[in-house]
């Protein structure tokens, strides 16, 4: 291999590693909304959680063995 391709290698594994860490320190310095702002009965979502319905039914009747 030629000292070019070498150095350049090189200055990629360098880019990527850097590039990792500063995702990293985004992702650590990333305020957090939920923690501040509690859930009120508005912001939750309109379901009640898992159901069992026809088609939920017809799908676990078909996997049995």
């Amino acid at each position: 291999m030629t000292q070019a391709k070498r150095l350049s290698r090189r200055h990629f594994l360098l880019g990527a590693a850097a590039g990792g860490a500063a995702t990293a320190a985004a992702i650590v310095a990333k305020p957090r909304g939920s923690a501040t702002q509690p859930l009120t009965g508005r912001g939750k979502r309109a379901t009640r959680g898992y159901q069992l319905t026809e088609h939920v039914n017809n799908y676990i009747r078909t996997t049995k063995i």
